[in-house]
Parts: C-alpha cells; sequence; structure tokens
C-alpha cells in the first residue's frame, strides 16, 4: 500500500507564499530593471554612483550593528538572570519581555520622544548627575535612535536566548566549578557557545528589524539621519522615481539577506556551535 503524499497539506500555504511573498518580490525586482527600453541596469548604477547613497547605506549597516551590539549587552544578562532565576521570576521575565510586544511600535516610539526630549528623565538625570549644566535633548541623534532601537528590538534576542537556555541544565555551570573554573572561564567555555546558536538568531532578527524600520528612523533620527528606508521613502513619495526606489530596496533585501546566509553558515559550523 502506497503512502499518502504530503502535498496537498502544504499546497494552502505554498500557494499562500507564492501570491504574498514570491510574486510582490520578483514585481520589486522586475521594476529595479525596467527602462525605456527594457530591462537595463541603469537604476543600480545610479544608486552606486552617488556618494551620498552609498554612505545612506552604510549608515544603514552601522545603526544595524551598533543595535545589534547594544540588544546583546541588555539581552544575555537578562537571559542568564532568566536560567538562574525560580519559577516567579522566570514568568515575571517573560511577562515584561513580552509586554512591549503586544504594544505598537509607533507608540512606543513616540513615547520615546518624550524619554529623549529637553524635558525628559534622562536630560533631568544628566542634568541631576552634573554631566550637563542645561537640559540636553538626545532626539535626531544617532545615540537616541541606537537607544529606542534598543529597547524596541531587545525581545527579538532575549526569547531566542531564553529558547536555548531553558533546555541547558544548570549543572553544566556546577560541573566546572568543581573542575575549577572561574565564573569567567565558565561563561566563555561553556555558556557562550551553548547560546551561540540563539544569539545568531537574535542578531539576524534584530539586524532586520533596525535597518528597515522606517517609523523609527524617521521619527527619533528625524531629517539629520538619513537610512535606507527613509531614502526608498523619498524616492518613492517626493520624486515619484519608483524604479529607483525599487532598485534601492533589493540591495537592502540583499545587504540583510547576504547577513542571513553569513549567520546560518556560521550557527552550523560544528566547532563555533560546541558539538565537536
Amino acid at each position: 500500500m502506497m503512502k499518502a503524499s504530503g502535498f496537498p497539506y502544504v499546497l494552502p500555504m505554498l500557494l499562500l507564499s507564492v501570491a504574498f511573498f514570491a510574486t510582490p518580490l520578483a514585481v520589486l525586482v522586475g521594476f529595479s530593471f525596467a527602462g525605456p527600453g527594457g530591462a537595463t541596469l541603469e537604476h543600480y548604477a545610479r544608486f552606486f554612483g552617488d556618494a551620498f547613497n552609498f554612505r545612506v547605506l552604510v549608515n544603514t549597516a552601522r545603526l544595524g550593528l551598533e543595535t545589534v551590539i547594544g540588544t546583546t549587552l541588555l539581552g544575555v544578562p537578562i537571559a542568564l538572570l532568566y536560567w538562574h532565576g525560580g519559577r516567579n521570576l522566570r514568568q515575571v521575565l517573560i511577562f515584561l519581555t513580552l509586554i512591549p510586544m503586544l504594544t505598537s511600535n509607533v507608540v512606543r516610539t513616540f513615547a520615546w520622544i518624550v524619554i529623549l526630549g529637553r524635558q525628559g528623565p534622562i536630560s533631568e538625570a544628566l542634568v541631576a548627575l552634573g554631566l550637563t549644566g542645561m537640559p540636553t535633548s538626545l532626539l535626531f541623534t544617532e545615540l537616541g535612535l541606537v537607544m529606542a532601537m534598543c529597547q524596541i528590538d531587545l525581545p527579538l534576542i532575549i526569547l531566542p536566548l531564553i529558547a536555548i537556555l531553558s533546555r541547558t541544565p544548570v549543572q553544566l555551570t556546577e560541573a566546572a566549578q568543581v573542575s575549577g573554573a572561574g565564573p569567567w572561564r565558565i561563561f566563555v567555555t561553556v555558556l557562550l557557545p551553548l547560546m551561540l546558536p540563539g544569539l545568531l538568531a537574535g542578531w539576524i532578527l534584530v539586524f532586520a528589524s533596525t535597518s528597515s524600520s522606517f517609523v523609527t528612523q524617521a521619527v527619533i533620527g528625524g531629517a539629520r539621519n538619513v537610512y535606507v528606508p527613509q531614502l526608498i521613502y523619498r524616492e518613492v513619495g517626493t520624486l515619484f522615481d519608483w524604479p529607483l526606489a525599487s532598485a534601492i530596496a533589493v540591495v537592502l533585501l540583499l545587504s540583510t539577506g547576504c547577513l542571513l546566509v553569513a549567520l546560518t553558515m556560521i550557527s552550523r559550523h560544528r566547532r563555533l556551535v560546541g558539538h565537536a
């Protein structure tokens, strides 16, 4: 008796993927090559031939990397606290991690306007500590934008780390302590290799979210800090140059995709994930 094929069960999801992912992506790529006389690379040449556009691309990549570093420095201690904590503490940490994700990104972004403003808590704390002589605004600065993006994207790195550590027995660190290893050696040689797959997944999610977050970049970063999503919006909404905007979007997708492939290859490397 022949086994029934699973294809009919996959078909609905396959059709949805083709209709709402593959087809729009194909249209986007097609627009990027559209020209008066047929297919052309003119729009890509215009993008890379302009030093300003290349600088915007570099600034976007730098913003993504800075946010990845910030969320890692904040997320790893929280994940380790979850791992060492009891049941009640774990429930509180999960609740505090998920609650921001239930709030609209736009709402959180506008909340950061108050926090980073001249009358906000950060400015008042700097004045109270004597670090500044007058109220200071971090709005429309890259530092303020990175701070906002770190808070907004922090759950994207905490949740993969928690998923990894929740399957890791605490006895591993106890065995390392018995062997004479100190806290930092335990972290570097035992915990870090175990957390690496979760870190790589979190880095991918944070970088992709940060580099494509138009609302937060526009509201917190302001007009002086231009990133790729704002460049695409300008080409579409102001200059009505859809082919060039499509080419810029494809470049953003490819750059993020290259990072995704590189990190995926690293995550599969046996020696780096501690399976050697």
